[in-house]
């Protein structure tokens, strides 16, 4: 076990420090390094520092939960540097292997081949490795060697692909780092068997006000439908509601969790259900895709000319329109690997200060720091919406802005309220 423990002050008072100590080093002896790790080259924020000790005061067992930008990679590197045993660090893309295998390297001060990689046609064991979760979760993957499992974006894990990575390594230590644990089909509960409960946890607001992230300002920006959108949303939302009204009876007895769910199994062998289902999702999309959000985005980028600015939409489509019409940098999920890196770097070196995304930026990608965020359109997910928010959170001077565009008197504004989490942002105002 690593003196970096009693350096890092990981044990305080409160806790029973030299029973816990023992019982770590006790069960980290089978897995310590041959040799340790240098000196690693960061100095851990105090809020750090206390996800840390709660983490060993579990065992070293447990989920941590920060927003993006927080510092959850230093988190996992001074938990590395403490421990001193082989670790694998599970990640969900093929950027983050990269930027977790160069992060480690710098760090550590390590040559680039000390740190192994497995993944995208790399196949390089090290004592300690970044790997993906593809890769990892290979069933003849040999995982009985390994001290600590960290898992980047861990509210991956439960997936039925990937859960054997858990289930299958007899790791005494793990970490799991996300920005929020939600997943829509409620199987983040079973992190707590997979990795350990939920140790620590801090909201953006909160980090904001100790001032270890940006100040930022969450605004809602509401639009009309022109008139010809609002008949044809009317329509649409008229002919869903009637059905789900007309066979509320019929769909409750199917058992499933809710009526929507319901509709869904329901238009597996229903003409009319499946005609309810699309009249909802083109009513939706209707409102998501909005005419007039795009001078909504034009007015907002006129009022940020000098700042850095980044655009998400749900929408792939929205992100194309919006690039034509606005001459912006688009990345979506279809972009090139060397496209996609260009761009980033014309953003990172000022060439551009302005780029349109969809999903594909809200996690697993180095996206250079950007203060102004506006969200075209979104789901109602808690996490999508930390992880854009945090695109424009890293600590800078002055304060950062969230704008969410929202068509009004659709159902767009209660998912716009659905995805806030819990605690009530620094400032919010509406417009």
């Amino acid at each position: 076990m690593s003196d970096a423990l009693e350096q890092l002050d990981i044990f305080n008072a409160d806790l029973d420090s030299e029973d816990l100590d023992d019982t770590l080093a006790e069960a980290a002896a089978p897995y310590l390094l041959e040799t340790e790790l240098p000196t690693l080259d960061v100095t851990p924020r105090p809020y750090q520092q206390e996800a840390l000790a709660a983490w060993s005061a579990a065992g070293g067992r447990g989920m941590v939960v920060l927003p993006t930008g927080a510092g959850k990679t230093v988190l996992a590197l001074t938990a590395i540097a403490a421990m001193q045993v082989t670790t694998l660090v599970v990640v969900p893309t093929i950027d983050l292997l990269h930027q977790w295998h160069d992060t480690i390297c710098a760090r550590f001060g390590l040559e680039p081949d000390a740190v192994g990689m497995i993944g995208g046609g790399f196949r390089t064991r090290r004592p300690v490795t970044v790997i993906t979760y593809d890769s990892a979760a290979m069933p003849r993957r040999d995982l009985s060697d390994i001290g600590l499992l960290v898992f980047d974006e861990a509210h991956h894990l439960p997936s039925a692909s990937y859960r054997t990575i858990a289930t299958r390594c007899a790791a005494p230590f793990r970490l799991g780092l996300s920005a929020t644990l939600e997943r829509s089909d409620g199987r983040h509960d079973d992190l707590t068997t997979l990795i350990g409960p939920t140790v620590y946890e801090r909201q953006p607001a909160a980090l904001a006000r100790d001032k270890h992230i940006a100040d930022y300002k969450a605004t809602r920006v509401s639009v009309d439908l022109t008139d010809e959108e609002q008949v044809r949303y009317d329509q649409l939302t008229a002919q869903y509601s009637w059905f789900m009204a007309a066979n509320r009876r019929k769909l409750m007895l199917l058992g499933c969790s809710n009526l929507f769910e319901a509709l869904i199994r329901q238009s597996g062998h229903d003409p009319a259900a499946r005609e309810a289902l699309r009249a909802h999702r083109e009513a939706r999309m209707l409102a998501m895709n909005a005419t007039r959000k795009l001078g909504a985005v034009e007015e907002l980028l006129e009022k940020h000319q000098d700042d850095k600015v980044i655009v998400f939409s749900e929408w792939n489509s929205l992100v194309h329109d919006l690039s034509r019409q606005l001459a912006l940098p688009a990345i979506t999920y279809r972009t090139a690997q060397d496209e996609r890196r260009a761009i980033l770097d014309g953003f990172r070196r000022h060439d551009y200060s302005k780029i349109v995304t969809g999903r594909v930026l809200n996690e697993g990608v180095d996206v250079p720091d950007a203060n102004v965020a506006i969200v075209v359109s979104g789901s109602s997910s808690t996490r999508e919406y930390i992880q854009r928010l945090g695109r424009v959170l890293r600590p800078k001077p002055g304060q950062a802005s969230l704008y969410e565009i929202v068509a009004r008197g659709t159902s767009e504004v209660k998912t716009a309220a659905k995805r806030k989490p819990k605690e009530t942002p620094i400032s919010s105002a509406k417009e």
